[in-house]
C-alpha cells in the first residue's frame, strides 16, 4: 500500500466533475448509507464489493475519486488502496466525504439529504 494516496478538497472535485473529463466517483460506503445521502452522480461499490469497480472502470488508469462519510471515515481509504492493489493508477481520495461537500455548501441526494 502506498502511503502517497492523493487528495482532493470538495471545491476541486465539483471543479473536476463539471470538467470535460469528470473522474468516476466512488461512494464506498453500505448501499443503505448511500440511498440515505451521496454526492450526485457517484456510483454505490460499497468497498467490500470493490470488485465490482472492475466491470464500471475496465480502464485502471481512468481517474477514480473515492469516499464515504466524513474525515473520520477510513472506508474510501480502505477503497482507495483496494484499486491501487487492483492497478488503479489514478485513484483520489475524497476525505472529507459527503459531510465535507455538504460543508463547502454543495447539494447532496438522497432519502435524508
Amino acid at each position: 500500500m502506498s502511503d502517497t494516496l492523493a487528495t482532493i478538497s470538495a471545491d476541486d472535485l465539483k471543479d473536476k466533475l463539471e470538467g470535460e473529463h469528470p473522474p468516476v466517483l466512488i461512494n464506498a460506503l453500505p448501499r443503505k448509507a448511500h440511498a440515505a445521502t451521496h454526492i450526485p452522480g457517484s456510483v454505490n461499490v460499497p468497498v467490500d464489493e470493490i470488485d465490482r469497480v472492475e466491470a464500471l472502470v475496465p480502464n485502471t488508469d481512468e481517474p477514480v475519486v473515492v469516499y464515504c462519510a466524513n474525515a473520520g471515515c477510513d472506508v474510501s481509504l480502505k477503497a482507495a488502496h483496494a484499486l491501487e492493489e487492483k492497478g488503479y493508477t489514478n485513484v483520489i481520495d475524497f476525505e472529507d466525504g459527503y459531510a465535507g461537500w455538504r460543508q463547502a455548501g454543495y447539494p447532496l441526494v438522497g432519502e435524508k439529504r
